[in-house]
């Protein structure tokens, strides 16, 4: 029996049709409801790092990253989260945010995880992945569940004393009659956030000239602290050398609240058309706080989500509509609370005029150059708000309500995101209407959609460029797209081909083609062999398209042209322009020179910007694969597959700055280089852009996994899965391109049985992963190697339907980090009620 369920567990997200999982022509990794029951993680989201060949990175306890293959960063635009088909990101973001308007643990069903791009078939930006989320429905799961998690986290962490985590989940469904049911789920998570805490100095050459390193360095620059960024410096002529001297700055933990908490709640009506057609109306929604990355970290502060989706499923049709809202209450970016907390008690040309005068009387004391710049700190920070105390507060809850980031730390975003689509299965409806004109092997799919954004303009992070005289007017942002999938089952029914073709149209953007084509090659009915070659785009996201955001005395806009028309033409790239000043600093410090003289010795070292208006990321995919149920009674399943990807055309960021002249105004075309070159040595002669752009390079990257699972006698489930994921090379790179990100070795291993002996099981996850090099906008590096041991012990008790589970993620509570410039993660433990589910 065990063996027919196995063979018979289908797949959807693969063809978008179901399918036996044996015989899915793309690589897809499942989680059904043994499997989640099993997990030692503390929900079925954090469960998912324990997949084969999938990567998950941790920038708050309430926010994870799911990515796959390559180039993840902590806002992953290129994967696709789903919930029963429907998209659950953040409309402004691009991506979603962890799981928060997704489904609780006593909802869900299973998770089907799309390695590779799906882009050919759900044109969602998935280039890198999906995953979607099937709940229960809730004519076949009925009644009452409760579910309780009450737990402990921050154990013998130096930062913080141990603090409680708490989940109550509760869901009631109920069946009305053969036509109607509906059903109602609500959670309600509190706990204490991880801590970012690295304060590793990522500017230690900042006076490398002056021989000032390490805590003697005035332009100090921990990964963790705030307001002593790049913008946040100064150069100052001290004693006849430049130094560069940083504002002092916070650190995280003085700028965020680490409490967080998340609701979210949602209700289902369905509706029976027919015994095997449903309509279904459902409303979800998120009210939450906790820590968000994506350039900069932010403090989510009651942040708001709610979708209500229309959605029709049958084996001939299947439609559904979307709205999805956004609101971001009261949230702000740590960064800028930080840096204008600095600017607010004291700006910058007094703070440098106060160190300048308290540094040239602590030489003249007598003390030396390093005592001196510390006694220059401490006069120019006299009066500096204190951590901690209530003036401090006060004057970061004001702050947190400027909506200018170069005055205070506001994030005001109302946006919204309407989506319609449909699919018809022609081979099934000709095939139960019994007329001809299709062959009984052949299958044929055709679907469409459509998705445009609606943004209300704040001023600071959005406005409207389409509407000069009225910036503050709503801004679209739409797309129109289709596909058409054609399906041969031939040699009977031993080989499957497949080939889709799909077009989508972005208003900015000419029409896109992305094809796929898939054969899978079955000998028998448990060894399956599948090969495929598909394509896909990623158009920009709003943020990435339509940005108006001062930050820092940095502009940062949208790629698109109707956003930074003229910008890309007149400006020099950033890296260069702090080449070029370092140089010139070099040699007045330690060559003798004039700085007029360094400046034309190095004037010839700037580079002019390259790149230009934003185009569609696009991948290019070759994969190979194989899966076979083995041993007598198909006790072992095997899955091993291999790919190869082209990317070209990254979206990502550059920092280029305008040369100025004397009344702060963009120089005219064809100013000398000399001139340029003295603008652009001084602060006060750049315009300071980041732009989103495209990457020069293409880039190839490959790898594959293998993953087995074994279904032992008396119950016991074991599984173990390796994942190589490498970059193969880079050619014209310009740097410019996501850092790849990822780990190269990945393993997995994974013992469990629900029922031991008398109702006692257990669960244990191990999992280990390579060192990686980190390459994000706010720090370059490697994070170490890491390795968890999860586990858990259950108990159940039949009458009256009760488990328990004691658990613990990260058992042995060694901290790590995921990726450089996040929390440190160490064991969150728990003790997990449920009533009958």
């Amino acid at each position: 029996m065990a063996d027919t369920t196995r063979l018979s567990e289908v797949v959807v997200a693969a063809s978008r049709v179901e399918e036996s999982i044996l015989q899915s022509p793309v690589t897809v990794e499942k989680l059904n409801a043994r499997q989640l029951r099993l997990t030692p993680a503390p929900s079925f989201f954090d469960a998912i790092e324990h997949i084969k060949g999938i990567q998950v990175i941790t920038p708050s306890l309430g926010f994870k990253v799911i990515n796959a293959r390559g180039f993840t960063n902590t806002t992953n635009v290129r994967f696709a989260q789903l919930v029963d088909g429907i998209d659950n990101q953040a409309p402004h973001i691009g991506g979603p945010i962890g799981n928060v308007l997704g489904p609780s643990d006593l909802d869900i069903r299973t998770v089907e995880i799309v390695p590779g791009t799906a882009a050919a078939l759900y044109g969602l930006n998935a280039i890198n992945g999906l995953a979607n989320f099937s709940t229960r429905n809730p004519f076949l799961s009925q009644g009452l569940s409760v579910q309780q998690k009450t737990g402990v986290n921050h154990l013998h962490d130096p930062n913080t004393s141990a603090h409680v985590f708490s989940e109550t989940s509760v869901r009631y469904a109920r069946v009305l009659g053969p036509k109607w049911a509906y059903k109602v789920n609500g959670t309600y998570l509190r706990g204490y956030d991880w801590i970012a805490r690295d304060m590793t100095d990522i500017n230690p050459n900042g006076n490398a000239t002056t021989n000032l390193f390490g805590p003697d360095n005035p332009a100090r620059d921990p990964v963790s602290s705030y307001g002593n960024e790049s913008s946040d410096r100064s150069s100052l002529t001290l004693g006849g050398k430049t130094y560069q001297v940083a504002r002092t700055g916070y650190r995280e933990q003085d700028v965020v609240d680490y409490h967080l908490q998340t609701l979210r709640y949602d209700a289902a009506l369905h509706y029976k058309l027919t015994p095997s057609a449903e309509l279904a109306y459902t409303y979800r929604g998120s009210n939450f706080d906790n820590v968000y990355q994506r350039s900069n970290r932010f403090q989510l502060d009651n942040y708001h989500l709610q979708q209500h989706a229309l959605q029709l499923s049958g084996p001939v049709v299947q439609a559904r509509v979307y709205l999805t809202r956004e609101n971001t209450g009261r949230s702000y970016n740590l960064r800028s609370a930080a840096e204008n907390m600095e600017r607010s008690f004291k700006p910058d040309a007094r703070w440098n005029q106060e160190y300048t005068t308290a540094w040239n009387a602590a030489t003249q004391a007598g003390q030396t150059v390093a005592q001196a710049h510390a006694t220059a700190r401490t006069a120019a920070d006299a009066g500096r708000f204190q951590p901690g105390t209530t003036e401090f507060r006060q004057r970061l809850r004001e702050l947190a309500d400027i909506n200018n980031w170069d005055e205070g730390a506001a994030l005001r975003v109302h946006a919204q995101l309407l989506h319609a689509e449909g699919q018809v299965n022609i081979g099934e409806a000709i095939r139960r209407s019994g007329g001809k004109g299709l062959p009984a092997w052949a299958d044929v799919l055709v679907g469409a959609d459509h998705r445009t954004y609606f943004i209300e303009p704040d001023g600071n992070y959005f406005i409207n460029p389409e509407k000069g005289e009225d910036p503050y007017s709503t801004l679209t942002y739409g797309k129109t797209g289709g596909f058409v999938q054609a399906g041969a089952r031939l040699l009977r029914e031993r080989l499957r081909l497949t080939a889709t073709l799909r077009a989508d149209k972005n208003d900015y953007f000419s029409a896109r083609f992305n094809p796929r084509f898939t054969a899978v090659y079955s000998p028998t009915q448990r060894h399956n062999f599948r090969v495929s070659y598909q394509s896909g785009y990623r158009f920009p996201s709003l943020f990435e398209g339509f940005s108006n955001v001062n930050s820092g005395q940095v502009k940062r806009i949208g790629g698109l042209r109707v956003m930074s028309d003229g910008v890309f033409e007149n400006s020099y790239l950033r890296s260069s322009i702090d080449a070029f000043n370092a140089a010139v600093t070099r040699d007045v410090n330690t060559g003798g020179l004039t700085t007029a003289q360094a400046i034309a010795k190095y004037q010839g070292t700037l580079v002019k910007t390259p790149y230009t208006y934003l185009r569609p990321e696009h991948i290019r995919s070759v994969e190979l694969g194989y899966k076979a149920a083995l041993l007598p009674g198909g006790r072992l399943l095997a899955d091993v597959d291999f790919y190869y990807n082209t990317y070209r055309s990254f979206i990502a960021q550059v920092e280029a700055y305008v040369p100025l002249n004397a009344s702060g105004q963009p120089l005219s075309t064809g100013t000398d280089l000399n001139t340029i070159a003295t603008a652009l040595n001084k602060r006060s002669g750049q315009a300071r852009y980041r732009l989103w752009t495209n990457s020069q390079s293409q880039v190839y990257n490959y790898g594959g996994s293998l993953g087995l699972r074994y279904d032992v006698a008396r119950g016991y489930l074991a599984g173990a899965s390796a994942t190589y994921t490498r970059l193969d090379r880079t050619v014209s790179g310009d740097g410019l391109e996501d850092g790849f990100n990822t780990p190269r070795w990945t393993y997995n291993l994974n013992v469990g049985n629900e029922n031991v002996v008398k109702n006692f099981g257990f669960g244990l996850n191990y999992r280990w992963q390579d060192r990686y090099y980190s390459q994000t906008f706010l720090v370059n590096g490697y994070v170490p190697a890491y390795s968890t041991l999860d586990a858990q012990l259950s108990y159940r008790l039949p009458e009256p339907n009760l488990r328990f589970k004691l658990g613990a993620s990260n058992v042995l509570n060694h901290y790590y980090v995921s990726y450089l410039g996040g929390p440190s993660i160490g064991g969150l433990y728990y003790l997990q009620l449920t009533y009958g589910l």
